[in-house]
């Protein structure tokens, strides 16, 4: 009887340090997750072990649900700026193929050729063309073409790209079966951007690797600066003097086509300096 006592006056402190532990634990988890929540960070993904079994169905419950949410706002973004680029290069084409033209054909009158006005209207003529040539250049986030679903390995996909770089070591730790149902046109346009990119930054190194129904796309470049991180898929923003801004936006949008999603790790998997990962539907 006296060792019953002495077991129970022993397991019940014991069961309520354990307690209280695992209830500042579950605290911490509420309050990352409310704090990305706040940032509009949905890529959130906390790990279950150590949870017990009802709680473990929870969290990966919340880690689906913020993986959702985060498609969700990517493709609502991709629509709304869709919207707002073809109203934009509908207004600015209504506008300057007509200056375009006039201009064009004063250059071609014979009041105009050699004299003083020449110069002047070719520099209107030049901007007209410049500005319409943008445009064309933007269109391409609205007009993509409709994917054609095929299946490809995905080990020999890569090695066909990693031929086009050959100033860039490459390192693809992918199975050779792994195999995607995708069109393999746009998707060569999204990895290709990447690595433009990479290659841009000073990029020496790339690292390819499969992981939970998604390719990570890791480089050593330059680090993208914690201020910019959150923009880089805006199209039109750019850090590059001679940059168009349309690249990774309009990667974004293939993946969004294509059922998936392209996004920034928070964190560079390990010895590189930036991971891009492309989450497919599984």
């Amino acid at each position: 009887m006296t060792i019953v006592v002495v077991f129970i006056i022993v397991l019940i402190p014991a069961g309520m340090v354990f307690f209280f532990h695992h209830q500042n634990k579950l605290k911490l988890r509420a309050r990352l997750m409310r704090e990305a929540v706040r940032n509009h960070e949905f890529t959130f993904h906390l790990p279950v072990k150590g949870l017990f079994y009802g709680e473990k169905a929870l969290q990966e419950a919340l880690n689906d649900l913020g993986q959702d949410i985060n498609k969700l706002v990517a493709q609502k973004e991709v629509e709304s700026w869709q919207k707002l680029t073809r109203v934009l290069t509908h207004e600015i084409m209504n506008v300057s193929t007509p200056i375009q033209s006039i201009s064009q054909a004063y250059l071609e009158h014979p009041k105009v050729v050699g004299t003083s006005l020449e110069k002047g209207v070719r520099a209107i003529n030049d901007a007209a063309g410049n500005l319409v040539t943008f445009v064309d250049s933007y269109r391409k986030l609205t007009q993509l073409q409709e994917p054609v679903i095929s299946t490809l390995r995905l080990k020999d996909f890569l090695e066909g790209i990693m031929e086009l770089y050959h100033n860039i070591t490459w390192e693809i730790g992918i199975p050779a079966d792994t195999v995607l149902d995708t069109d393999g046109s746009l998707l060569r346009q999204v990895i290709v951007n990447i690595i433009k990119n990479a290659a841009e930054a000073g990029a020496k190194n790339i690292e390819c690797t499969w992981r939970d129904s998604a390719l990570r796309i890791s480089n050593d470049g330059t680090p993208i600066p914690a201020e910019v991180r959150r923009d880089i898929f805006i199209p039109f923003y750019t850090t590059k003097s001679t940059g168009t801004g349309i690249g990774l936006a309009l990667s974004r949008q293939i993946m969004t086509m294509l059922g998936g999603l392209l996004e920034l790790s928070e964190k560079a998997d390990a010895g590189y300096h930036a991971t891009f990962i492309l989450k497919f539907e599984q």
